[in-house]
């Protein structure tokens, strides 16, 4: 069996030491991150923390989510709260925990998701899977920004990221609810923009190609999620892939939410940013340049 937790964690930003970059572009901002306990939400965790960002985690999986404090700095800049965002009463307490922990509320991270059984058969699918789908990527994303404008329109500033898909600007490339969601994801992302930017306050989401995570392979059987299903993985979405050489990691997907709630991105609103490699730019189908 594949320990993912420790798979992802090794992928991402390693230690607590903050003091190896050279300018930390999120010093004394206030993050909530969803999902922020292990995979794609741990590396933004630990990424936030080195830039000098105070950090609330807001997870379901509370053991992970209190080891992931104690081995950044103990609890004291980062911080948990048990959270389901499909559940408003919870992600209302995450908000206000947060802001009476720090002070405010800078930035928020909607990354909590989930991809869902295959089922090649649309006749086959199970409504109320699709409904638990859409509960958690889509309404636990709405969930997310109307809690966090809730605090940062009278503020005046503030960031919402949500971690979307290359599944939202194309289609066959997943199960019907997981693709129908991120689209949704993209187009809660543009419209919220639209409202929220004459507070100042910016939304965009970030779009991964395949990510070797523990969510990328949460579909398989327990008895499966083996070392080789994790390398079968790698080499399909490599071989797949559009930008060759390069394999794409949680810790990259965190360096893009970090630019996007730093102030290098200030004038960035309503934006889908591709981490794909150029895969969405191109029609593999074709198959011209090779």
């Amino acid at each position: 069996m594949v320990d993912f937790a420790a798979h992802c964690s090794s992928m991402a930003a390693t230690g607590s030491d903050r003091s190896d970059l050279a300018a930390q572009r999120l010093l004394g901002r206030v993050a909530l991150v969803t999902g922020g306990a292990s995979g794609i939400g741990e590396s933004i965790v630990q990424l936030f923390y080195k830039h000098g960002a105070k950090v609330c985690i807001a997870d379901i999986q509370e053991d992970l989510g209190q080891r992931l404090c104690k081995s950044l700095d103990g609890g004291i800049s980062v911080t948990f709260c048990l959270c389901d965002v499909k559940v408003e009463a919870d992600i209302q307490r995450a908000v206000d925990f947060t802001v009476d922990k720090f002070g405010s509320l800078d930035i928020m991270v909607n990354n909590a998701g989930l991809s869902g059984p295959p089922c090649p058969d649309i006749r086959d699918f199970d409504l109320s899977v699709f409904d638990h789908i859409f509960d958690v990527n889509v309404k636990g994303v709405f969930l997310g920004m109307k809690h966090a404008a809730r605090v940062m329109i009278p503020a005046k500033k503030g960031s919402i990221i949500s971690t979307c898909s290359v599944a939202s600007v194309i289609g066959g490339i997943g199960p019907h609810a997981y693709v129908g969601s991120k689209h949704a994801v993209l187009g809660l992302t543009k419209n919220v923009a639209a409202e929220l930017g004459k507070h100042g306050i910016r939304v965009n989401c970030v779009s991964p190609y395949a990510v070797a995570t523990g969510l990328a392979l949460a579909h398989l059987p327990e008895d499966e999620r083996t070392e080789d299903a994790l390398v079968g993985f790698r080499n399909f979405a490599g071989a797949n892939a559009n930008l060759q050489g390069v394999e794409l990691t949680p810790q990259d997907v965190a360096n893009a939410v970090v630019f996007l709630a730093s102030d290098e991105a200030r004038y960035i609103s309503g934006a889908n940013i591709m981490i794909d490699g150029g895969f969405t730019s191109s029609n593999h189908s074709l198959r011209v340049f090779r």
